[in-house]
């Protein structure tokens, strides 16, 4: 039982010595202990505001991303818009240069076909003439054997031209 009951000399020399320590830790070691808690505080507060600044310029950084983001896009819209105007314009002209082509074959075919039909219709004109002489010389020549229908034949062609 006197573990659990210590005597009065026992508790008056604890005190002395823990007010002794205690004496001697305020002189020199709180200081050291508050300044040290001190630091750790000041340490903790620029964190903090390092932290704060940091979550202020990442914010800024986001928006600028996103300005530069809607930027690109914006331009990517355009850049896309023109090179659709430029393909539209693109295939408008060629529609328009083949259909001038065409028009223009088209007409030089109609010419070609034209002349080569006036061609072929004088060529069966001098044709019809020379086999129309033709024949009628050789009728002629059948009719007019003798001497007397050749007289009659002039007579007559003479009395036609006198009516006239």
């Amino acid at each position: 039982m006197d573990l659990l009951t210590p005597g009065i000399g026992m508790i008056f020399w604890t005190t002395l010595f823990f007010l002794i320590l205690l004496l001697i830790l305020r002189k020199f070691a709180w200081p050291s202990i508050l300044a040290a808690v001190h630091a750790r505080n000041e340490s903790i507060r620029k964190a903090l505001q390092s932290a704060e600044k940091a979550r202020v310029e990442m914010a800024k950084l986001q928006a600028d991303n996103e300005k530069v983001l809607a930027e690109a896009k914006a331009e990517r819209d355009a850049i896309m818009k023109e090179a659709r105007d430029v393909k539209e314009k693109i295939i408008s002209e060629a529609k328009e240069k083949a259909s001038e082509e065409a028009s223009k074959l088209l007409k030089n075919v109609r010419e070609t076909i034209q002349n080569e039909k006036a061609a072929a219709i004088t060529e069966m004109k001098q044709q019809m003439a020379v086999l129309s002489l033709e024949i009628a010389e050789k009728i002629l020549r059948q009719k007019l054997d003798s001497n007397k229908e050749q007289k009659a034949l002039i007579e007559k062609l003479v009395d036609e031209i006198d009516m006239n």
